[in-house]
């Protein structure tokens, strides 16, 4: 019988609630102001910490009619009033004037006889009716996020924004503590906040009128500040002297809050962090005030919030990286904060700032690996979840599971940040406690920000010669590296196919089962991708892997990548693309037969391809490593010929010979010194055609140019135009 009424009951409540709340709905349109008053404040009273109630109204029609009487409240504010004598001349602006007790005597309201909702006529009932009104609304964003959607898409901002301009503290107050609500939940167009090109001007305004207007339009500009554009247009409505003073504010929230929009407008900007260096707050600089939020005995988060202040200041540039303050202040801080006594959201941010500030600058690295064992602390960030037997704490594993992906992402950050230039730091982490097994773990993680810090930290320990020799071997890490390369966002493609970069050098032990797994036709494909990082990568692994490669992979490669592709490449409008498509082609372009097997069946679309780069508005860096496939062709036994039948080719040589770079010299300098090198078939016919290139490229003038850059200034050149003038006397 139980069962059979459940349903009825549940449709009994459901009704019930759902009645409650059109009865707080419907009051809102009672004719009677007063009513609609209290059936505002009833309503915030009933909604306060009930989610269920918010969605209740929402979905009635509450929002709109809310919005409604906001902004008729706006109007009525708008009653231009002068006092003449004892009577008050009124001009109703907007809709007629309902009072109660209102005597008309033409355009003239004596206020002897006026009664404004049982009172005097004052703006005051209308105020409290719209403050009431944004505190409703305010309570009803605090709900889910479809509440703020809901609100959102009713025009709740405007509203709110016009509701500013009103001269009432108390209202300006409520309507920021509202915007501010909506503003940081995520899902809330944060352009909104910079529509109307007055509206951030007139918030930089109100600043001064109290410490809760301060402490609510700080935390709206700091969730609104995504963009380089929106750190532009603060900096440019004068936020950093507008906020600065706010640093010594009696409020900690108020200082907090400053504190917190300084670090979002100085991330990555060097113009916010040039001007906030020079920046004076009573007397002091605003990088002393930052100091001195570091000190132990302040709030862990003012101490981490001053800490990355500094750190992006530094990075900007603003700051130098041994400056006394990153070097003993910032970073000591910094470290603090991933010890175990801290909370472990704070170890989280402490981690990946310290990531942040070292990144760029191997003696920060080198001293941050010896402060307080961090190494090995960060050990200890990979012990989360501890296991479910151990904690009785619903609430505590909760916790844990929550923050154990975030702790392993900052972890990895940071150890790649710590390993990307030192050889010693490498190998103390990679001698850390399971790490390697650690990082290779990370690689499968669900969480795809893991998996990305994870294989960043592989790419950093990737870069040292004795790492890829022994901890990559043992681990194969090759493996799960493949893996991650067949199905991943760009991002992490990006840094995997970047680390298999480092894993195809000559010297690594997993070239070979890398080459053996099909590993070119991956490749090939990242060549073809809109992402420029992909073709770099993608053109940079097979340019490794052709070097000293025998004849089959380099066939291979020639084959999956196509000749159509590859040249295509050639005009890349990427200069790293074509840089690493001219190295892979020099590459393939070595060791005679090789030489000569690919310019046999290539060597017209390479000539057209080398012509139209050296012709072209290319780098120093470029046309050398053109030249240099140039060299590599007149090595060749057969090739050669390529270049001496070509008199654009030879003019083009000529000309880079007396260039003003020593480089494009030396480059041109080794083509002729190896088309008149001989050293090819029978002695009769070797001397023979070396004879003839010779006397060809004597009557060009090669020769003169030769012996003259003898007499260079750069000793290299002037060694090669030697060993060339050599040749032709031998």
């Amino acid at each position: 019988m139980a069962c059979l009424l459940e349903a009825p009951l549940r449709i009994s409540v459901l009704s019930e609630v759902t009645a409650t709340s059109r009865h707080y709905v419907d009051r809102l349109f009672h004719p009677d102001p007063q009513k609609v008053l209290q059936g505002v404040i009833d309503m915030k009273n009933a909604v306060i910490g009930n989610n269920k109630q918010k969605a209740n109204l929402i979905v009635l029609g509450a929002v709109p009619r809310l919005l409604y009487l906001l902004q008729q409240g706006l109007s009525s504010s708008e009653l231009k009033t002068e006092v003449l004598g004892s009577e008050l001349r009124t001009e109703v602006l907007g809709s007629e004037l309902r009072t109660e007790g209102v005597v008309v005597l033409g355009s003239e309201l004596r206020t002897e006889c006026v009664v404004l909702l049982g009172s005097e006529l004052r703006t005051e009932g209308a105020v409290v009716l719209r403050t009431e009104c944004v505190v409703v609304l305010g309570s009803l964003a605090m709900g889910t996020e479809n509440n703020i959607k809901s609100l959102v898409d009713c025009h709740i901002i405007p509203a709110l924004l016009q509701g500013l301009v009103c001269p009432d503290l108390i209202f300006i107050e409520a309507c920021l503590r509202c915007l501010r609500t909506v503003f940081i939940s995520p899902v809330t167009p944060v352009q909104l906040l910079y529509t109307d090109p007055t509206v951030i001007p007139h918030l930089m305004s109100l600043l001064s009128r109290s410490p809760r207007t301060q402490d609510y339009i700080t935390q709206i500009f700091s969730h609104c500040c995504k963009t380089p554009e929106h750190q532009t247009v603060l900096f440019n409505h004068g936020a950093i002297q507008n906020i600065a003073p706010m640093l010594i504010s009696l409020s900690y929230k108020v200082r907090m809050q400053a504190l917190k929009c300084f670090s979002v407008l100085a991330y990555e900007n060097t113009q916010v962090s040039m001007t906030l260096v020079n920046v004076l707050v009573d007397g002091d600089l605003l990088s002393q005030v930052f100091v001195r939020m570091l000190q132990r005995d302040l709030p862990i988060e003012m101490q981490l919030t001053a800490a990355k202040c500094l750190t992006y200041m530094c990075r900007a540039g603003a700051i130098r990286t041994d400056d006394r303050c990153i070097v003993l202040k910032t970073l000591p801080c910094l470290v603090r904060m991933c010890s175990k006594e801290r909370l472990l959201e704070e170890r989280v941010e402490g981690a990946e700032t310290l990531a942040y500030l070292m990144e760029p600058d191997v003696e920060l690295q080198r001293i941050a690996s010896v402060t307080d064992h961090l190494v090995a602390m960060l050990a200890d960030y990979f012990k989360y979840p501890s296991s479910v037997s151990a904690i009785t704490d619903i609430k505590r594993l909760d916790h844990d599971l929550k923050h154990a992906h975030e702790l392993r992402q900052a972890a990895f950050k940071l150890y790649a940040s710590l390993g990307s230039n030192d050889e010693d730091i490498r190998k103390k982490i990679t001698e850390t406690e399971n790490m390697m097994d650690r990082i290779v773990s990370g690689l499968s993680e669900s969480s795809i920000k893991v998996r990305l810090a994870a294989v960043r930290c592989l790419h950093s320990l990737s870069r040292s010669v004795q790492q890829l020799r022994t901890s990559f071997h043992d681990h194969a890490v090759w493996k799960p590296l493949m893996k991650l390369l067949q199905n991943a966002p760009d991002e992490v493609l990006v840094m995997a196919s970047s680390t298999l970069c480092n894993l195809l050098l000559e010297f690594s032990p997993s070239k070979e089962p890398i080459l053996e797994s099909g590993v070119v036709e991956l490749l090939c494909s990242l060549t073809q991708s809109d992402s420029p990082a992909l073709r770099v990568n993608g053109i940079w692994a097979l340019m490794n892997m052709a070097f000293q490669a025998d004849q089959k992979v380099k066939g291979e490669i020639v084959r999956a990548l196509g000749t159509e592709q590859l040249f295509r490449l050639l005009s890349d409008p990427d200069t790293n693309v074509l840089m690493k498509t001219l190295g892979l082609l020099r590459n393939l372009l070595s060791t005679r037969p090789h030489i000569d097997q690919i310019m046999s069946s290539h060597g017209k679309q390479i000539m057209q391809a080398v012509t139209l780069i050296l012709e072209g508005e290319h780098s120093i860096e470029v046309k050398e490593q053109t030249l240099c496939i140039l060299a590599n062709i007149a090595d060749g036994n057969t090739a050669k010929e390529l270049i001496m039948t070509n008199d654009d080719i030879l003019q083009k040589i000529k000309y880079y010979m007396g260039h003003s770079n020593a480089k494009l010299q030396l480059a041109a300098t080794f083509c002729i010194s190896n088309l008149i090198w001989n050293e090819e078939g029978s002695e009769a016919d070797a001397m023979t055609g070396c004879q003839e290139r010779q006397d060809k490229l004597r009557e060009l003038g090669f020769v003169d140019i030769l012996h003259k850059l003898t007499q260079a200034l750069d000793p290299n050149l002037c060694e090669r135009a030697k060993t060339a003038m050599q040749h032709y006397l031998a």
